[in-house]
């Protein structure tokens, strides 16, 4: 077969379809020029999904006449000031985004240079370009993308609905306006205009804030921590969510490397690693983090879309990400999400079928007797008016106290206590305390695991974990594979404090145990670590081995739903907690406590 050269058409079009796959990628590209080109406001016009056109404008520094003959020649770019690859400081660069979509696209670009008299504006079609003509514009630059892939149309086939394809451009515009809050984004197109964001100016992490607020929600900003790091020439900046505000995948993870959004698996482990103890690993916490490193640490040319980065010392990278989330979740303390208590208020809020309603609308006002109504029937306005009357027979005394509750006055609740002063126990699981605006309710397990875990780690730090022998060795019973997996996590066992050896075929024999589980089931703690490692497997580090080995030990260990506790060892659990980091949620990211409000309360009862 003869070798020959591939017309230069075909070339430019072979490599747009490594940097545009699909509308979003060339979204992507013509808004990182908008930004490297300094600009403060961006608009950005989408319809049919990309496919019929792509519009942005900017307020850029604009381009003169030649400089846009240049912009739209492959290999020609302004985000490389030098010659080394390395040393990239802008959004860019692979330096083919332009001729690129021009490649398979009527493009169309409008500039003039800020100071400049006029616009000039040039046409490229399916590859093809025009000159260079005089035109009337702002001092900035419109570019115009038309017919997307007409001159590809296998492309074509292979795009999703338009509503899917314009979600997916939308999606890239906030990736990159997280990382830009003093920049003000539109985007508009196909009858909706899903992006209005001003620029927000002021401290640069409580701008991204409030940015990230518009973009994730406000239940987002309520319960984010602040992140701020340094390590050598690494910054690492941002905010993460409190481990009880997840969700079941990643998406809401945003990762960005100088200002550049990626997904970088390295990054990605980093903070799953960080979250380790706190959440199941079926679930994903929220969080947006910016780092900031030499340019010359970080290849950012390993992928055609720029999504993926490689750094040079990746070990120190993946260090800062974990020791700065543990320590901003640390310096949380006991803090949970605020959203617990808004679902616990929704699961107060009646649930009825509106269709089932009757047609009558009453006005009704508290304490104001019988409802005004023009359509109401007699019968239960009277028993409206019955209802309100005063009840015979009740006397403002209860009869006999709860025996959770002390007969003497109670105990006042002190400022320095956000938990507030115990007042009862429910079900002999769940206590109720008294905070000076509103009431918290603990889950005694499930807050009393996590101490224990915490315990466990800290004892661990500190040398190892005390051990307490028994004195008549406790064998148990197991099946031979259940067996072998605990003699040979033996060593890792013992870091842990429990003592076991093998006792025969399918039995082991436990010698001794962490003297922080005071009296414990122990066969049915040993079976259940049995099958624990059974479901780890190998697939996870020691580390990680051994903080799910920890999360099992302290199950066992914790005071366990059904114990009835007096007042003084609930306001110890209460007190362990606020001074415990991570107290807010078990270790498996489940709220430990829900607050409420007095407000919130009132608003229950129909006093708000």
């Amino acid at each position: 077969m003869t070798i020959r050269l591939l017309p230069e058409t075909l070339v430019n079009r072979i490599a747009a379809g490594e940097v545009v796959e699909r509308p979003a990628a060339a979204v992507k590209e013509l808004v990182e020029n908008a930004l490297d080109a300094g600009a403060t406001r961006i608009d950005i016009v989408i319809r049919d999904g990309g496919r019929s056109l792509i519009a942005v404008t900017d307020d850029g520094c604009g381009m003169t006449g030649d400089e846009l003959e240049l912009a739209v020649e492959r290999h020609a770019t302004s985000k490389l000031p030098g010659e080394d690859l390395l040393n990239i400081a802008t959004l860019g660069f692979r330096g083919e985004a332009l001729p690129s979509i021009g490649a398979v696209s009527r493009m169309t670009i409008t500039s003039k240079a800020v100071g400049a008299d006029s616009a000039w504006c040039i046409a490229v079609e399916g590859g093809a370009k025009g000159g260079v003509l005089p035109a009337s514009h702002q001092e900035g630059t419109r570019i115009e993308v038309r017919d997307l892939f007409y001159a590809t149309p296998a492309r074509l086939k292979f795009l999703k609905q338009p509503r899917t394809e314009f979600d997916h451009a939308v999606d890239a515009v906030e990736r990159l306006a997280m990382a830009h809050p003093g920049v003000s984004f539109t985007v508009t197109g196909d009858g909706r205009t899903p992006l209005r964001l001003s620029a927000t100016q002021g401290e640069l992490l409580d701008a991204r804030l409030t940015r990230l607020g518009a973009l994730m929600g406000r239940e987002f900003s309520d319960n984010a921590v602040p992140v701020a790091a340094e390590r050598g020439a690494v910054t690492l900046t941002g905010h993460i969510g409190l481990p009880t505000l997840n969700r079941p995948t990643a998406r809401h993870q945003y990762l960005f490397v100088n200002g550049r959004p990626v997904r970088d698996k390295l990054l990605v482990g980093a903070v799953r690693g960080a979250y380790a103890d706190f959440l199941a690993r079926d679930r994903h916490p929220m969080l947006a983090l910016f780092l900031d490193i030499h340019p010359e640490e970080v290849d950012v040319n390993v992928h055609p879309a720029k999504a993926e980065v490689r750094f040079r010392d990746s070990a120190l990278v993946r260090g800062l990400i974990v020791g700065a989330l543990r320590h901003a979740l640390a310096q949380a303390g006991h803090r949970a999400s605020n959203t617990v208590a808004t679902a616990t208020l929704d699961a107060f809020s009646p649930r009825t079928d509106a269709s089932a309603m009757p047609p009558t609308r009453f006005d009704f006002q508290y304490g104001q007797g019988a409802p005004r109504s023009s359509t109401v029937p007699r019968d239960l306005a009277e028993a409206v008016a019955a209802f309100q009357a005063p009840l015979t027979g009740f006397s403002a005394q209860p009869s006999a106290r709860p025996a959770a509750f002390s007969d003497g006055p109670a105990a006042p609740v002190q400022d320095d206590h956000p938990l507030g002063a115990a007042r009862a126990q429910v079900h002999n699981t769940y206590i109720v305390a008294q905070t000076g605006d509103g009431i918290v309710i603990v889950d005694q397990h499930a807050a009393h695991e996590r101490l224990v875990y915490e315990k466990f780690k800290q004892a661990m730090v500190d040398g190892g974990v005390k051990r307490q022998g028994l004195l008549i060795p406790e064998v148990v019973e197991l099946d031979e594979p259940s067996a072998a997996r605990l003699v040979a996590r033996a060593e890792e066992l013992m870091e842990l404090g429990l003592v076991l050896e093998p006792f025969g075929d399918g039995c082991v024999v436990v010698r001794e145990f962490p003297a922080l589980l005071g009296k414990t089931d122990i066969k049915g703690l040993v079976r259940d670590l049995a099958d624990e490692l059974a479901e780890l497997g190998d697939t996870l580090s020691l580390r990680e081995r051994l903080d799910a080995v920890c999360s099992t030990m302290a199950c066992h260990g914790s005071v366990r739903a059904g114990r009835g506790l007096n007042q003084d060892e609930m306001n110890a659990l209460l007190r362990q907690m606020e001074a415990t980091p991570h107290s807010g949620q078990c270790n498996h990211g489940r709220p430990t406590y829900v607050e409420l409000k007095l407000s919130d309360i009132e608003r229950l009862f129909g006093r708000r």
